[in-house]
C-alpha cells in the first residue's frame, strides 16, 4: 500500500467551480489501492472529491502501446 504521509498530502488544489486555490483537503481516506480527497472552497461554500489511484505493488501490465 502507498502511504504519502503530510510530505506528499496535495496542497493547493485549485476549487473545481471557481478555481482558488484550497490549501489542503479537508478529510482524507486512504483504502487499498487509493486516496479520496475531500475539498472544501471557502471562496465559494463548493465541495468537491478527488481520487488518487495507485497501482498494486504486485500487478504485471502488459504496454498499452509498442
Amino acid at each position: 500500500m502507498t502511504h504519502l504521509g503530510l510530505r506528499g498530502m496535495p496542497t493547493q488544489n485549485p476549487c473545481a467551480q471557481c478555481g482558488e486555490p484550497i490549501a489542503m483537503p479537508e478529510w482524507i481516506e486512504e483504502q487499498e489501492d487509493r486516496m479520496i480527497y475531500l475539498w472544501h472552497c471557502h471562496s465559494c461554500d463548493y465541495c468537491f472529491e478527488a481520487i488518487a489511484f495507485f497501482e498494486n505493488e504486485g500487478s504485471q501490465h502488459q504496454p498499452l502501446a509498442a
